[in-house]
C-alpha cells in the first residue's frame, strides 16, 4: 500500500499555485485580446478564425492545466483533441449552411415581395 501511494504522489508533480495564476494571466489576456479585435473593423473579414483560433488555444490550456490532462495519459489528451476537432467542423459546417441558406431565402424572398399598397 505504502509504494502505491509513492508511486501516486511520484508520477507527476502538480503545477505550483505561480504556475496556476500565470495561467490565469494568460487566459484573461487571451480573454481582453478576443474583446479587442472584435472592436477592430479591419480585422472583420479574418474575426471567426482568429476567434476559433485564440478560443482552441484556451481551450488547451484550460484542459491541460486547469483539468491535469497534461498530466494524464495521452489517450485522454486524444479524446478532448478529437472532441475539440469534431466540435470545429460541426460549427465551422452549420456556420457555412446557415450562412449560404440564409442568403439564398434572402435573395428569393426580395424579389417575392407584394408591392406595398397605396394609401387613400
Amino acid at each position: 500500500m505504502a509504494s502505491t501511494t509513492a508511486h501516486a504522489q511520484s508520477s507527476h508533480a502538480h503545477p505550483t499555485l505561480e504556475a496556476y495564476v500565470r495561467i490565469a494571466i494568460l487566459l484573461a489576456i487571451i480573454t481582453g485580446i478576443e474583446v479587442t479585435i472584435y472592436y477592430i473593423p479591419a480585422l472583420q473579414g479574418v474575426l471567426v478564425p482568429l476567434l476559433i483560433a485564440l478560443s482552441a488555444f484556451k481551450f488547451i490550456m484550460v484542459v491541460g492545466y486547469f483539468m491535469h490532462l497534461k498530466f494524464d495519459d495521452r489517450i485522454l489528451t486524444f479524446i478532448f483533441g478529437s472532441a475539440l476537432v469534431v466540435s470545429i467542423i460541426i460549427f465551422i459546417a452549420l456556420w457555412t449552411v446557415m450562412y449560404f441558406d440564409a442568403a439564398s431565402v434572402f435573395n428569393a424572398n426580395m424579389s417575392l415581395l407584394p408591392a406595398k399598397p397605396e394609401r387613400p
